[in-house]
């Protein structure tokens, strides 16, 4: 290898380009700071995971909220945030200070701040993670789902616009293909990074990349901000830190994130003396089904499900309440890793995939992500799924569509795991759940549930079937997912403070070292806690990407 000349020195330098780093790398340069970006990808992939994402939004309060009829309050996100994240740990201080500005952030200035830089949101609001155990318990009491428009590269936007006018101006510069493997300490401060170049590519964005070196580099800085995202695509650093709360690790996974989302900054930022909290907390989901159509080794896509299907483990029992589609997604991961099998199933209907199927991804869904109103209209409103969502009923791996339930289940045990499967127990739960679908009572708490969300308007025009019998002829063809574990989010990382100063095993801020993004668990090494309430991760990217930069540029 060859050894390249010192990149020259910069007031602030950001590793990784993510949203997190974009922000920090835009309130930099908004500061009047040189400022210096690296990232191990090529260029094509500048905006990193966030491009890919759904882009949805965590806001408290909005006009869109109030529109749709929604009465939320600071005090109630508040009772849902700290009922959801659980902080019982002594290293949960930091956290839940994060956890409170952040949340005076989403109710306050964040949808102004995103205005300002042209993001707008689309006009019905989501309602995720529905909770259903009781008011303290997890889960969102309202909905507060904000899609972007534009999704994940409508909310990047701004801030590549903000980092390439700088580039243009000649007040930063931005290295593609740097990988850090040191950071230089010198004094006890962090004063810039080491590493290799590595190989130049052409790859598509997304699609994994060569660790071939070609080059040393040295990059220097009054100030580095670490923004280098988590662990989902490395599956082995999952497992390593997978708790037992959470039963056992899946033998097979998908992956939901990019390779390059591998963790490697983590065992860097340790070396230089930052200490990495609450690492066996993360998020992943259990809706995740095989993309037809492969960016990345084992990448996986999550369906966004609205209430209505009905969720069988692996042997074919009915998950317990309160674990309906879209109500608490770490705690139906529990339950299934106890059950001793890596997938479980939707038993559906067409009619409700065709009202309540999304897919996550801004590459899911081209009306959104493109601005499309006219397709937006046709996709959403009209008859029948989604292009992408019926490219999966017809190309997908793990779905079977039957026009009876005979058939369906047969199809279901042809799938490979499905001789586990026990179809006298399905047949029992879809013959039992359409009896109670036929009069108006009902101790089924899922229907009881369905028809009380369609009480909100959101839910009734676009999230939720009205409902019906599985086997209703005229509701079919029905429809059977087999669905497995989706490896996504880290929610913890680098314990910082609030500026998002790194700090030492001591909680001491290690002079020059700043982390923001999923590197720092979306800020104070995990603001979350134990589970996220969604639209929380870009949002906790904007937030600590703010911070961080702010304070490195002071």
């Amino acid at each position: 290898m060859t050894s390249l000349p010192r990149t020259p020195a910069s007031d602030v330098l950001v590793i990784g380009w993510g949203l997190a780093g974009l922000v920090s790398a835009a309130e930099a340069l908004a500061a009047g700071k040189r400022v210096t970006i690296i990232d191990q990808e090529p260029r094509q992939n500048l905006g990193g995971q966030a491009w890919w994402s759904f882009g949805g939004l965590f806001l408290v309060d909005s006009p869109e909220q109030r529109r749709m009829g929604i009465r939320d309050s600071l005090e109630l996100a508040r009772q849902d945030w700290f009922g959801n994240a659980g902080f019982d740990r002594d290293v949960d201080a930091w956290p839940r200070r994060w956890a409170e500005a952040y949340l005076e952030f989403a109710a306050g200035s964040k949808r102004a701040w995103l205005r300002e830089r042209g993001v707008g949101f689309f006009p019905v609001v989501g309602w995720a993670e529905r909770g259903g155990s009781g008011a303290i318990g997890p889960g969102n009491s309202v909905p507060r789902f904000h899609i972007t428009w534009g999704t994940g590269p409508g909310i990047l936007e701004p801030f590549i616009a903000a980092v390439e006018q700088g580039e243009a101006e000649g007040r930063i510069t931005i290295l593609s293909r740097h990988r850090v493997s040191e950071l230089i300490v010198e004094s006890g401060a962090v004063v810039g990074a080491t590493g290799v170049v590595l190989a130049d590519t052409h790859a598509p964005r997304g699609v994994p990349t060569s660790r071939e070196p070609v080059a040393d580099f040295e990059a220097r800085a009054d100030a580095v901000i670490v923004a280098s995202g988590g662990i989902g695509g490395d599956h082995d650093l999952v497992r390593a830190f997978w708790p037992d709360r959470l039963g056992a690790p899946p033998k097979r996974m998908l992956t939901g994130v990019p390779a390059y989302v591998d963790g490697s900054m983590q065992a860097v930022v340790r070396a230089a003396g930052a200490g990495l909290i609450n690492t066996d907390r993360m998020w992943h989901y259990v809706e995740g089904i095989e993309n037809w159509d492969p960016v990345w080794p084992g990448h996986g896509i999550r369906i966004l499900p609205g209430p209505s299907s009905l969720w069988l483990d692996a042997t074919g029992a009915r998950l317990p309440v309160p674990l309906y589609p879209g109500f608490d997604t770490l705690g139906t991961l529990a339950h299934l890793r106890r059950t001793g099998h890596d997938h479980s199933w939707f038993v559906t209907s067409l009619k409700i995939i065709e009202k309540e199927f999304a897919l996550s991804g801004s590459e899911q869904n081209p009306d959104l992500t493109g601005r499309d109103v006219r397709l937006l209209l046709k996709s959403r409103l009209a008859k029948g799924p989604t292009g992408p969502v019926q490219s999966f009923l017809d190309e997908g791996a793990d779905f079977v569509v039957e026009r009876d339930l005979e058939s369906l289940l047969d199809g279901m045990r042809a799938m490979p795991g499905g001789d586990v499967l026990d179809a006298g127990r399905v047949r029992d739960e879809v013959v039992a759940r359409d009896r109670e679908i036929e009069n108006d009572f009902t101790k089924d708490a899922q229907i009881a549930m369905l028809r009380s969300m369609r009480g909100y308007r959101g839910d009734r025009l676009i999230r939720t079937a009205p409902p019906h019998r599985l086997q209703d002829p005229a509701a079919g063809p029905m429809v059977a997912v087999k669905l497995h574990v989706l490896t996504r989010k880290s929610l913890g990382g680098i314990h910082t403070d609030l500026d998002g100063r790194a700090l030492d095993a001591s909680g001491d801020p290690i002079p020059g070292l700043f982390a923001a993004g999923e590197a720092s668990g979306f800020g104070g090494g995990g603001m979350h806690g134990y589970r996220a309430l969604e639209g929380t991760f870009l949002g906790g990217c904007l937030f600590s990407g703010r911070q961080a930069g702010r304070a490195a540029s002071r």
